[in-house]
This record gives C-alpha cells, structure tokens and sequence, in this order.
C-alpha cells in the first residue's frame, strides 16, 4: 500500500487513471491493525484497484477535509471524486462487495 501525504494525495488519489481504495488509519487503533493485513491481501489479489494509506494523525488535513471521523475508514475515490465510503472493521467479503460497487 502506498503512504500517501499531502505531496502526493493529488497525484496518487485524485489524478490516479484506476480508482483508489484509501484506508484512512491511526498507529493506535486495534481495528485500524486488524484491517491491513485483509487489504494488503485484496491489494495482492487485484490489479484494477490501487490501495493507499493515510494516517490521519500525520494527516490530518486530509483527513479533516473528507470528514473522516471514525477509523478505520475506507473512501473509494474514482475520476478524482469520493465514490463510496465504508467505515468501521469489515470482513474480508464485505470490503470485496464494497470495492466491486465502484
């Protein structure tokens, strides 16, 4: 999963040619933790999806303009633009749906 930081929020998320999954996430959270192992093996399984992660204490502008209140949170970003959003710890089936209705 890429690191993504202010310098390049635009270029990997917004500019991408491929939607981007972004796992809005804290060091401290439990289920932030619980979470990365599951999109890292998604991320394995395809190529049509790029993942990213953002901490949202070393960034919380970005965080702060998505509105991302709880964590772990998922924002599916397509063309640029916030597609979908799923919030909280899911199963590994549940983020695979919420990916496949981007």
């Amino acid at each position: 999963m890429i690191k993504i930081s202010q310098d390049n929020f635009e270029e990997e998320v917004l500019n991408s040619p491929v939607p981007v999954i972004a796992d809005f996430n804290a060091d401290w959270c439990g289920p932030c933790k619980m979470l990365k192992p599951v999109l890292e093996e998604i991320e394995s399984e395809r190529s049509d999806v790029k993942f990213v992660s953002i901490n949202i204490d070393d960034e919380d502008l970005i965080a702060e303009d998505y509105e991302v209140f709880s964590i772990p949170c998922l924002i599916a970003f397509k063309g640029g633009k916030e597609v979908a959003r799923s919030v909280g710890l899911k199963p590994k089936a549940a983020i695979e749906s919420f990916i496949g209705e981007i």
